[in-house]
């Protein structure tokens, strides 16, 4: 993977693979959302799921938790891309990006803008014949935001919450 440095109101950024270190940031800013703060926990330590998850994304090979990091090496925006191949489209592979957030001290300098640039040709690198995402149809602002980036809503997105079973975890 490719760490391509971008300039931003903050000086350059680094688009890295997250590390364990970097959970606490990255949950934090699922956490500084009206969304996220409804469904999202940021305790010190942070909840033992949140490190399962970080490892699980970070032993499988198509999918990749990245992070923009300041000079100082802070994590100051996520997302997460999962590569996934596909019968259809030929066979083709596709990108899907999860968790967009940057940290609202950074919001309106253009990082969301670069980091979601990057993930693109991310995208491209991995051979992928389409990058998509999902975001909630509360989120307007996020909405006109992908479609400057050529995004273009061109399917119903439908989800099926499913209670699990404490036990069974």
């Amino acid at each position: 993977m490719s760490h391509p440095r971008a300039n931003t109101g903050v000086g350059p950024v680094n688009f890295r693979l997250a590390t364990a270190k970097d959970l606490p940031a990255i949950v934090g800013m699922l956490v500084d959302d009206p969304l996220g703060a409804q469904r999202e926990c940021l305790t010190n330590p942070l909840a033992p799921a949140y490190l399962a998850a970080f490892e699980a994304i970070d032993k499988d090979p198509n999918n990749e938790l990245v992070v923009a990091e300041d000079q100082d090496g802070n994590a100051i925006a996520t997302l997460q891309l999962t590569f996934t191949p596909y019968i259809t489209h030929q066979g083709g592979w596709r990108a899907s990006m999860e968790g967009v957030r940057v940290a609202s001290h950074f919001r309106g300098i253009g990082l969301g803008r670069q980091l979601l640039t990057w993930a693109i040709a991310r995208a491209r690198q991995r051979r992928c014949h389409v990058i998509q995402l999902t975001t909630d149809k509360q989120r307007a602002d996020a909405q006109r935001f992908y479609e400057t980036l050529g995004f273009v809503a061109t399917h119903e997105g439908m989800k099926l919450k499913l209670a699990l079973d404490p036990a069974s975890i």
